[in-house]
């Protein structure tokens, strides 16, 4: 009986040690290779740039975009960092317009319209954050530049008479740049976007300005 104890005494032992062990191995990968923030969802307010004369907004012109992103470290301490991605856009924009500029029918009756596009994303990031591999809360200064090729576009027109929905893809920038700054500590990151290039490639020089929130998932 003593020995058969003393057999279970060193085989507890052994296996306690060789689990310490794969645990601290474990730990050392973790410790050399982590990466943050590879999932994005952002969900903002489009301000709108280089409004036209008479402009005014209604209800609330939304933005969302949500993607990957791959973290690749670039310092000894995996402090700074570049991030190339893909991702989705949607944009929302609701505006007033004066029905003479629109259809030129010398009314003034102000008349609803939706602008809504959607996107493929492709945006590159360069990041600082003070990361450590065993504490995901900690804070983070990401700058980008996103170029974003436009899938589809429609305006929707909201008169007295009825509404009325028709694709404009033909009349916008097929491909939109824009450069973009997040910040903050854990899940709530102000986002701010700033367009580079109008969304219309004639006319209008209205451009996507959106401020909202970022939240990144590892």
């Amino acid at each position: 009986m003593k020995k058969i104890f003393f057999y279970l005494v060193v085989v507890l032992g052994f296996t306690q040690s060789s689990f310490s062990q794969e645990e601290s191995s474990t730990y050392k990968v973790v410790d050399s290779l982590f990466r943050e923030d590879q999932f994005y969802v952002s969900v903002s307010y489009n301000l709108v740039q280089n409004r036209p004369s008479g402009f005014r907004q209604f209800g609330f012109s939304q933005g969302f975009t949500a993607g990957f992103l791959r973290d690749f470290p670039i310092s000894k301490d995996r402090k700074w960092a570049l991030a190339p991605g893909i991702g989705y856009s949607y944009n929302n924009i609701k505006q007033f317009v004066n029905s003479d500029e629109f259809f030129g029918d010398g009314s003034s009756e102000n008349i609803r319209t939706t602008i809504v596009s959607h996107g493929v994303d492709f945006p590159l990031e360069i990041r600082w954050r003070n990361a450590e591999p065993t504490n995901h809360k900690f804070w983070r200064v990401y700058a980008g530049f996103k170029a974003t090729y436009v899938l589809g576009a429609n305006i929707k027109v909201e008169t007295t008479s009825g509404n009325e929905k028709n694709s404009i893809l033909e009349d916008v920038n097929r491909w939109q740049y824009g450069a973009y700054l997040s910040f903050g500590f854990n899940t709530w990151n102000p986002y701010v976007y700033y367009g580079l290039n109008p969304i219309f490639n004639e006319g209008s020089k209205m451009s996507n300005f959106n401020i909202g929130f970022m939240f990144y998932i590892l």
